[in-house]
């Protein structure tokens, strides 16, 4: 899934050695030819699994929803 919040391209070996060859949320590692998105808000990429689950929490405007509730004294 792709939306306005990242850029999906495949890993490419300058991408891998100038700017990074891990996750920017689970640190797993990435291999040149993996699909991998950049975060447009946070200026990081990300791996495939991360990029789903993160876009779940997401609105429209690529900002993160909190669930009602789900804070420490709600």
């Amino acid at each position: 899934m792709s939306n306005a919040c990242f850029v999906t391209q495949v890993a490419t070996e300058e991408i891998l050695l100038r700017v990074t060859n891990v996750c920017g949320e689970c640190y797993d590692d990435i291999a040149e030819g993996d699909i991998i998105h950049y975060d447009m808000q946070n200026y990081r990429y990300l791996c495939q699994s991360c990029q789903e689950n993160l876009c779940e929490q997401m609105n429209d405007e690529c900002e993160i929803v909190e669930e009602e509730g789900a804070g420490l004294f709600c």
